[in-house]
């Protein structure tokens, strides 16, 4: 049987609680919640699925808990395990690089093998530009929770099903 592990820093507000949402709707039993700021390597070989989270901070970056991580991350081979990826941004306050973290950390998790899985539509927001698009798909779940906190409950809940069927083929 797989292992599932949700990756969230747990000294967030806002990404913590849109990760709380992730693991009621994946369910508790089945997830196992690791703070981002205490992550290792040998953390990620024992989990086989991710869900991670990578908020966009500032101008379209990674966390400062992602960014002191990498280097580890870009030595291991993730060639068999599976990630899917959520983050927050603001389309209106930051509508140049919306949830820029989400594409950032799909391209680092690919570099090294990873398969992705938790396509979203662009369908539904307003923004200028993001990383985390490719074609008419974002490469993971983009949460707005300063424009349209109203729609991440259902966005979350339809995500989680879509990933979780993902995960398990």
């Amino acid at each position: 049987m797989s292992k599932n592990a949700i990756i969230y820093s747990f000294h967030t507000q806002k990404s913590k609680k849109v990760a709380e949402k992730v693991i009621e709707a994946f369910g508790k039993e089945e997830i196992e919640a690791i703070n981002a700021e205490e992550l290792t390597k040998e953390v990620l070989e024992n989990y086989d699925n991710f869900v991670i989270s990578a908020p966009t901070w500032f101008d379209g970056e990674l966390p400062n808990y992602w960014d002191e991580f990498i280097p580890d991350l870009e030595e291991m081979d993730l060639s068999k395990k599976t990630f899917a990826i959520f983050g927050l941004g603001d389309q209106k306050g930051y509508p140049e690089n919306f949830c820029d973290a989400i594409g950032l950390m799909a391209e680092i998790l690919e570099s090294c093998g990873a398969k992705l899985v938790g396509e979203t539509s662009v369908e539904g927001y307003n923004y200028e530009s993001s990383k985390a698009q490719r074609g008419d798909v974002f490469v993971g779940l983009l949460i707005d929770q300063e424009n349209q906190a109203r729609l991440t409950k259902k966005r979350v809940s339809d995500w989680v099903e879509k990933i979780k069927g993902e995960f398990f083929n």
